[in-house]
């Protein structure tokens, strides 16, 4: 039996049918429009009713951003949609009209469940996964099994606070890992390097048309590739705090593998090396205890699509 998945984004929304060996045989996608809830909403419906048109499903699982609730039904908090306490499920449900499972799950959880499962994280029982793209999504798996807390918001690492003191999140509070460790944390030190020797970020001013306002995290990386000395230490420094916070995670949870996905991933070895040197370096007791393993992601923007429909399949 067939599952579909469900990844929603702030922009987009894209979705496949998935069947048990977690390969997407059918996918599909729209636009949406983060301000509009309902036209989210109803886009998933549109998504879910062209695949299931041509496919027998026997259950869909939302991939959503934010704080999912434990019985995975509602979308308490979303930081790029206008989500707050959003029942997304029985809504979808309502509008499609069909006697058919509906999973709501965080859009980090399904895409370190699909590595779990179907790709890096395929061969262990206990892994971090982080997901570095605008902000640090987290999953964890501990022992084979997903782990989601007493009111289903664990694994939200990128809150863990690093700084005390440090940059506002958009959480509320200040020195949260994922101020430090995704692509606006990239982005934002890449700009004030720009702004402070404009010379040193050639480079990256003349890929992003002279303004550093305009510098994004794939202008850096392509500039880390070229060889260009500033965007290699930006991306350096990116993979020392994830490797850093990673030691953190592993004091507490000791998993036997550290797997980073997301946009960043494109860096390839300038980003994992420091990374995996940060790790190392703040790893408590070195020497006296296995060390993890940090890769990266191998399912790529599928991710999420797989995970959602596995995890919606085995509930």
């Amino acid at each position: 039996m067939y599952a579909i998945g469900v990844d929603i984004g702030g922009t987009k929304i894209a979705a496949g049918v998935v069947d048990e060996n977690g390969v997407i045989v059918a996918k599909t996608r729209r636009r949406t429009a983060a301000e509009d809830s309902d036209s989210v909403d109803s886009a998933v419906v549109e998504v879910c009713q062209e695949l299931i048109a041509d496919h027998e499903i026997g259950a869909i699982g939302l991939a959503a951003p934010g704080f999912i609730s434990s019985d995975q039904a509602t979308v308490l908090l979303t930081p790029n949609l206008p989500w707050r306490d959003h029942p997304l499920r029985d809504k979808v449900a309502a509008q499609l009209g069909q006697d058919v499972k509906i999973v709501v799950e965080n859009d980090a959880n399904a895409a370190g469940w699909a590595e779990f499962q179907f790709g890096a994280g395929r061969d262990v029982e206990d892994m971090l996964l982080l997901t570095v793209g605008t902000g640090l999504g987290g999953a964890l798996v501990v022992g084979g099994r997903l782990v989601r807390g007493a009111w289903g918001v664990a694994a939200e690492v990128g809150h863990m606070r690093v700084v005390p003191g440090g940059h506002p999140c958009g959480c509320g509070l200040r020195g949260c890992w994922e101020q430090y460790s995704s692509g606006n944390a990239l982005v934002r030190e890449a700009r004030a390097a720009a702004e402070a020797d404009p010379a040193r970020a050639a480079r990256l001013l003349e890929l992003a048309g002279g303004k550093a306002k305009k510098i994004t995290g794939p202008s850096v990386t392509a500039a880390a590739t070229e060889g260009d000395p500033l965007a290699i230490e930006l991306l350096a420094e990116l993979g020392r705090w994830i490797g850093e916070g990673s030691a953190s995670v592993a004091a507490l949870l000791d998993p036997a593998l550290v797997v980073i996905g997301g946009g960043v991933c494109a860096a390839g070895d300038l980003l994992l090396e420091p990374a995996r040197a940060g790790f190392l370096s703040q790893l408590s007791a070195r020497g006296f205890r296995p060390e993890a393993h940090l890769a990266l992601a191998s399912m790529g923007n599928d991710a999420g699509i797989v995970g959602a429909a596995d995890l919606a399949r085995h509930l």
